[in-house]
């Protein structure tokens, strides 16, 4: 069964919800939402409504300490990401991560991957540990994944047989659609039934999601085996398209 799973993006140290596609290192990215509220607020509003499986993303540099703050919130609670490698995986878990959340650290700087990279950091926090996220962009032959904050395309191709690749070295998949990150218009349906058609570990859907269609969608295509985050389209974040209510209520649905 499709379950909403919490996310709090952390950009200059601010919850912040941005467009996908407009995040680089030269320029302001586009955003559709800053908070006033602290993430701490964010982590203990999950915890109350005990959602689970959620996750904190950081979006470049002078996030450590926000980041921080909502793991202590929801101490084993909540997932993290951005920046995340071999020599401080463990630091994170410790700060209280569930999980941490991995992408460019397994590419080198142009984009190849490295098998070794994935291994070591593996065995440093244990694959029941690691969440690789292969957050990705459209291309002519399908979807590839994108590294250093989306900016950067890899070798690594989303497919079938690069799940079963990597899927005994962790213990889910994150997937944002960063085509549709933040643009509030709808999911990825293509990739969507790309991945549930797969379905061997649990696995985290997010991009693009702006109704209860989009979740029920989400539900079918894939068999209930693919989870879902919301963020630019909720009213949690801003939005006007889905209510933070209605999702915690999805969850609490019977199977």
């Amino acid at each position: 069964m499709t379950k909403f799973r919490p996310c709090i993006d952390l950009h200059q140290g601010l919850v912040k919800q941005i467009v996908g596609g407009t995040l680089r290192d030269d320029s302001q990215p586009a955003e559709n939402f800053v908070s006033e509220k602290s993430p701490a607020w964010f982590a203990e509003c999950f915890r109350r409504d005990q959602l689970s499986g959620g996750h904190v993303i950081m979006l470049g540099p002078g996030n450590e300490n926000a980041a921080k703050e909502a793991l202590a919130a929801w101490p084993g609670g909540l997932q993290i990401g951005g920046g995340i490698n071999a020599a401080n995986a463990r630091e994170w878990l410790d700060a209280g991560a569930s999980h941490v959340i991995v992408t460019s650290s397994l590419f080198d700087p142009n984009g190849k991957f490295l098998p070794h990279a994935l291994e070591k950091i593996s065995q440093s926090c244990g694959a029941e540990k690691l969440v690789i996220d292969l957050s990705c962009r459209r291309s002519t032959n399908g979807w590839i994944v994108a590294m250093n904050r989306w900016q950067t395309l890899t070798d690594l191709a989303v497919t079938h047989a690069t799940l079963d690749r990597l899927a005994p070295y962790c213990a889910e998949f994150l997937i944002h659609a960063a085509d549709v990150e933040g643009l509030r218009a709808g999911i990825d349906h293509e990739l969507v039934e790309l991945l549930g058609s797969w379905g061997k570990i649990p696995m985290t859907y997010a991009g693009g999601a702006a109704s209860m269609d989009d979740l029920r969608a989400i539900d079918t295509a894939s068999g209930g085996l693919i989870d879902i985050t919301v963020g630019s389209a909720l009213d949690l974040f801003g939005g006007d398209q889905l209510r933070y209510q209605d999702l915690v209520a999805w969850n609490q649905r019977p199977a």
